[in-house]
């Protein structure tokens, strides 16, 4: 790869400053060269321009919550289905996220280390990946696919070779399955620390692991220099436990209270909202099959959730984006930012918390998340502002331009 030189465009560097006019981005190879007024760059006549056509130039995208493997679906589709199916399917969904502009994600559980090594080997077209393999539940909780029939429909398979199954319960069994997700290639933990809106058995308010778990836990991936730990946490006691755990990240976080937004003030603990999560179920139930106790639970949070959102970011919680797409379509990702801005967060708070903030919840900051000299050249152009219009970025049609590690995607 050359050098390329991006023009012509507003440029949002991801920092949360003012749009910078008349500025360029020049890759060389892999990495950015030099990002700033384009009359400050002398060209050397080799690179590739780009051009932008009025635009703007962002940061890529960066999801922290989603789950490559699957989308959902019915469980006579599921049955009726083979197994290795899934994985010319992801190939697919790892495509159509990169062709939204997201070129960073955080797998939420599903995802072996063999489909991350075939995106950086370049067999698949995808975005970046950080693995949590499978979420560690305790029996009869959120992630166990035991039904009142006796059978047993988890929501992605697992038990095969590099998908330890996640169900464990004491200290001991804990400490075991975080060391086997360890040993499958986990870069970041996923912990079940309640009840979910999709699992039958549950409920979003239930308290899953004990606090002395959840810490078995932690303690685990310190010894791992310094892996996190990311907790589905939807209910107040769960979120707490969670947080008092030393766990990096809550993901959904429908019940936050006051004392849970505390306590994440207090660690630097981050939330992951996953706005669209119950909205999408809501609006794909009938077309996907969703089960009646889904819909029915995500009619109940879906205000609730929407508020702890707000309260949270009023209160100064640090906010990485995430989605849990997979639940629903992939390549929907963006329609996150426009839900935050509903829910209070100017647009520019909406792009920082999708690049800088996402990218330091994956401890990636030092590589990507920002618009800057010497990090990986992840990059988006997209038609239009999108702080005139927050809302076009989830049209895929809006991003006219993809460049990962360099590389032109789209």
């Amino acid at each position: 790869m050359g050098k390329q030189l991006i023009r012509n465009g507003l440029l949002i560097d991801g920092n949360g400053g003012e749009v910078q006019r008349d500025h360029v981005v020049v890759t060389d190879g892999e990495r950015i060269a030099y990002v700033g007024p384009e009359s400050d760059y002398r060209t050397t006549g080799d690179e590739t321009v780009i051009d932008a056509q009025g635009g703007t130039i962002l940061p890529g995208f960066i999801d922290s919550h989603v789950h490559m493997m699957m989308e959902y679906q019915s469980v006579a589709e599921k049955l009726a289905t083979p197994f290795s199916f899934m994985y010319y399917k992801a190939a697919e969904y790892l495509k159509t996220t990169l062709h939204a502009g997201v070129t960073s994600v955080r797998d939420a559980l599903g995802t072996d280390l063999g489909v991350k090594k075939a995106v950086e080997e370049g067999l698949i077209p995808g975005p970046r990946l950080q693995l949590s393999i499978n979420a560690l539940t305790i029996t009869g909780g959120h992630g166990d696919g035991y039904t009142v029939s006796g059978n047993v429909l988890d929501i992605l398979p697992s038990g095969y070779p590099g998908m330890p199954n996640g169900k464990c319960d004491g200290v001991e069994e804990v400490r075991k399955k975080t060391r086997e997700m360890l040993r499958a290639g986990a870069e970041v933990i996923k912990v079940h620390a309640t009840g979910g809106v999709l699992s039958a058995t549950d409920h979003p308010e239930f308290t899953q692991f004990s606090l002395e778990e959840l810490k078995a836990i932690v303690e685990e991936g310190h010894f791992r220099k310094g892996i996190k730990v990311m907790a589905h946490a939807q209910g107040a006691e769960g979120i707490k436990n969670a947080v008092k755990a030393g766990i990096h990240s809550i993901e959904h976080g429908i019940f936050i209270d006051d004392e849970a937004i505390e306590l994440m003030l207090e660690n630097g603990t981050y939330l992951v909202p996953t706005l669209l999560a119950p909205v999408a179920v809501l609006e794909t139930a009938d077309e996907v099959g969703m089960p009646v106790t889904a819909v029915q639970k995500s009619k109940e949070v879906i205000e609730q959730h929407r508020e702890s959102f707000t309260k949270a970011y009023k209160a100064g919680v640090k906010i990485a984006m995430g989605t849990d797409a997979g639940v629903f379509k992939h390549g929907t990702n963006l329609r996150e930012l426009g839900l935050m801005v509903d829910a209070g967060m100017t647009p520019m708070e909406s792009i920082v918390a999708s690049t800088k903030t996402a990218a330091e919840c994956l401890g990636w900051d030092d590589k990507v998340g920002t618009l800057e000299q010497g990090k990986l050249a992840d990059i988006v152009v997209v038609e239009g502002n999108p702080l005139e219009d927050i809302y076009s970025l989830a049209n895929n049609d809006t991003i006219k331009t993809v460049i990962k590690n360099g590389q032109v995607e789209k």
